[in-house]
């Protein structure tokens, strides 16, 4: 579709959040957003339902359409129970913060079980540490290292990911996302 703007504004500034079709968004963090186009093209095949749009116009020679700021999908997505294991997902399980010291600086896994001694890489033997404290322990055991543990590593479910990344307000929320979503920050007015 050749668009051409009726206002002002870009269209590239206008994210549709997506919404399961419980009404609920797909993920918290990331944010489940599409582009404008991939909300449009979602609309003309009938897969989800524009619940609200942008004051924000594009047209083709044929048509003209507002461009959603909200969709719903038409069919029930049932999420995954278990998240996969990435270093992203460890990070969001530990809420960005190093499970010895706290801080949110410089992040790093760390193996309770160092792999020198057989670790694995897995929910139950990696946490987020910063370098310092990462450094700090080094190849020792926990127990040998003089460190404490803020929270002992567990397999999140998805769920537990998706309530962490409720903390994690994106750097830009429209209005009209604000009832489908559960952070109190100050909104783009637009």
């Amino acid at each position: 579709m050749n668009t051409t703007l009726t206002n002002n504004s870009h269209p590239d500034s206008c994210p549709a959040l997506v919404l399961n079709a419980d009404y609920q968004p797909l993920s918290y963090y990331p944010l489940s957003l599409w582009s404008w186009q991939d909300a449009i093209k979602a609309v003309y095949l009938d897969r989800v339902n524009i619940v609200s749009t942008y004051d924000l116009k594009v047209r083709s020679p044929s048509t003209e359409i507002e461009i959603p700021s909200v969709v719903s999908l038409k069919e029930y997505i049932k999420p995954p129970e278990w998240p996969a294991f990435t270093r992203f997902n460890v990070f969001l399980r530990d809420k960005f913060s190093c499970q010895y010291c706290g801080s949110n600086e410089e992040l790093t896994f760390d193996h309770l079980l160092p792999r020198s001694k057989g670790g694995k890489t897995d929910w139950n033997n990696v946490v987020t540490a910063c370098s310092s404290c990462n450094v700090k322990k080094g190849g020792r055991l926990l127990k040998n290292s003089g460190m404490k543990l803020n929270q002992w590593p567990f397999q999140p479910t998805t769920e537990d990911l998706h309530r962490n990344g409720k903390n994690f307000p994106p750097n830009f929320l429209h209005s009209s996302w604000m009832d489908y979503l559960y952070w109190d920050v100050e909104l783009d007015p637009s």
